[in-house]
């Protein structure tokens, strides 16, 4: 049986399944400003990029303060998009023997990084605040 073009054993999407190049006639979903500054901050630091670092390096770049909730809560909607995988580090003394959950970005998350800087880039020629 089919119900609105799908067939029962196709599952449907519901909004927060949309892919992330959805085009019906509407601007193509991207990354939201806070989660480039995520996977940037995440890519410049490599293998050292977990919490914390993360953290710091967004607010000493924007100079706005970044609370740890709306960085967990960003890179769990990352993670679950596909654009960042997390795991648990190693417990370190300097963190009183915690460990860290480091971040990585993944394929999907530089593609993701590269178009929402693209689109930046084009949309920002010609506006009075570019110098170039």
């Amino acid at each position: 049986m089919k119900r609105n073009g799908l067939a029962n054993d196709q599952s449907q999407q519901t909004c927060l399944d949309i892919p992330l190049y959805y085009n019906h006639n509407v601007v193509l979903i991207m990354l939201g400003e806070f989660e480039y500054l995520l996977i940037t901050a995440a890519a410049s630091l490599g293998e050292d990029a977990y919490g914390a670092a993360i953290r710091a390096e967004i607010e000493s770049t924007t100079t706005h303060s970044c609370s740890i909730g709306a960085l967990y809560t960003t890179i769990e909607r990352l993670e679950k998009k596909g654009l960042v995988k997390t795991w648990m580090g190693e417990a370190t003394a300097e963190r009183g023997g915690r460990s860290k959950r480091m971040v990585r970005v993944t394929p999907k998350g530089v593609q993701a990084a590269k178009e929402f800087y693209n689109a930046i880039t084009r949309i920002s020629k010609g506006v009075s605040w570019v110098t170039n």
